[in-house]
Order: structure tokens, then C-alpha cells, then sequence
């Protein structure tokens, strides 16, 4: 079970387009792998990806690292006491079970 979501989303000036994947697009996976990267096309689905789902991860603080220009990894300030995307999510999931 892959621990994240492979949710690519654009803004495009206003022409979203979203695509989900199963693999993060390096040369590793797509050169010896069969991948699939596919668009979502329901407007309302991509509302939902972006407004729930991206949203939740750009909130998450748990061990979450930002890129630098030079390709190394730091950690996001405020990390702690942030919000856990996967523990909220599987927290929805339960309540919506019961």
C-alpha cells in the first residue's frame, strides 16, 4: 500500500487539469516499470482531490521536508504540533464506516 497519494495537479491559468499515477514520474519507475498516469476528468473529483485531499497534505507537518533549488531536503519549519494528513484520513474513514 503506497503510504501517499500520486496526485498531480495543475492550475494551467485556470484550466485545471489533475492526473493520478502510480508511480512518482523518475526515470527509475517509468523506465523499467509499467506505470499508469491517468487524467481526472469529473470537475467534481478534481474539486474534491484539491480542496481535500492536496489541501490536507499542504497542512501536514509530520516529518514533511521542503526541495531546496540545489535538490537537498530540509525540514519545514513548524513541524511540530502539525496536522497528520494520514491520521486525519484514516480518522474520516472510520467515522464514515460507523
Amino acid at each position: 500500500m503506497l503510504e501517499h497519494s500520486r496526485i498531480y495537479y495543475f492550475s494551467n491559468g485556470g484550466a485545471e487539469e489533475c492526473y493520478l499515477g502510480s508511480a512518482d514520474l523518475m526515470p527509475r519507475n517509468l523506465n523499467r516499470r509499467v506505470e499508469v498516469l491517468f487524467p481526472v476528468l469529473r470537475p467534481g473529483l478534481v474539486r474534491m482531490l484539491r480542496n481535500e485531499v492536496l489541501h490536507a497534505y499542504m497542512e501536514d507537518r509530520t516529518n514533511s521536508r521542503r526541495m531546496s533549488k540545489d535538490g537537498s531536503y530540509a525540514p519545514k519549519s513548524g513541524n511540530a504540533g502539525g496536522v497528520d494528513s494520514q491520521a486525519r484520513f484514516l480518522t474520516e474513514r472510520a467515522s464514515r464506516q460507523s
